[in-house]
């Protein structure tokens, strides 16, 4: 119980910095003068990417194991979060996004982390708890705009890498 807790707080985490653009999107539209495909695009890469890099993870998880991984992901995903709070521009913008894709790809980490606790006939309750990590992408998006108002973009970066960090070191 304690280990499906803290990989679905870790889950939480990792999906909260994956999510860093996307509620800043409309701001970045305002603010860079971008047409909606590009800004669509600027939320898009961080999806597109941490889908992809779910293969490789994955695997990776199969071979090293999720308690190798889950802080992995963790602690890569804490450099463009922070970076992500310093650049200007929708170019370093996509490349930060590119970056945060890897906190996507946590998903793929605790499935068989997870699943590997339980009996099978457990599996499915373990991997719906797992699932809730999900909310992440909401907390994201209701904290993150709050955060810049009230402290800048920088303090969202520092933040969010700080927690992440943290999420790694538990």
């Amino acid at each position: 119980s304690r280990n499906l807790f803290l990989a679905t707080v870790a889950f939480a985490v990792a999906f909260g910095g994956w999510s860093l653009i996307a509620p800043r999107g409309k701001r970045f539209q305002d603010d860079l003068d971008l047409t909606n495909t590009r800004t669509l695009m600027l939320t898009a890469v961080p999806v597109v990417l941490g889908s992809l890099l779910r293969i490789p993870v994955g695997a990776l998880t199969d071979r090293l194991g999720g308690r190798v991984m889950f802080p992995v992901v963790l602690v890569v995903s804490a450099v463009p979060a922070l970076i992500f709070g310093f650049v200007e521009g929708y170019a370093a913008l996509i490349v930060v996004g590119f970056f945060l894709g890897i906190a996507g790809s946590s998903f793929a980490v605790g499935v068989p982390f997870v699943a590997g606790w339980y009996a099978k006939e457990r599996q499915g309750f373990a991997l719906g708890v797992y699932g809730m990590g999900n909310i992440g992408t909401a907390i994201a998006a209701f904290a993150a705009p709050t955060i810049v108002d009230w402290l800048g973009r920088e303090a969202l970066g520092i933040l969010t890498a700080v927690l992440l960090l943290a999420t790694a070191l538990v």
